[in-house]
């Protein structure tokens, strides 16, 4: 099992982009996934694996959450 986690596209700079995780900006090489800036995309070791859309994203980060606090 892997775990991807979701994050905004805010920039592209050619096969790389910067992504923003709920605050926490990271690079990731994107030449495997077909995205534009504004889009959410998953993300696991660095590589963008899949476009989501901002429904599942946010529920994403909602579940994380949750699980965090206990």
């Amino acid at each position: 099992m892997c775990l991807a986690i979701p994050g905004k596209v805010e920039s592209i700079n050619g096969e790389e982009a910067i992504v923003d995780f709920k605050g926490i900006k990271k690079k990731a090489n994107i030449a495997f996934c077909d995205c534009k800036i504004g889009d959410y995309i998953l993300v696991h070791v660095g590589f963008a694996i899949q476009v989501v859309d901002e429904k599942r994203a946010r529920e994403t980060y909602r579940l994380l959450d949750e699980k965090c606090k206990t």
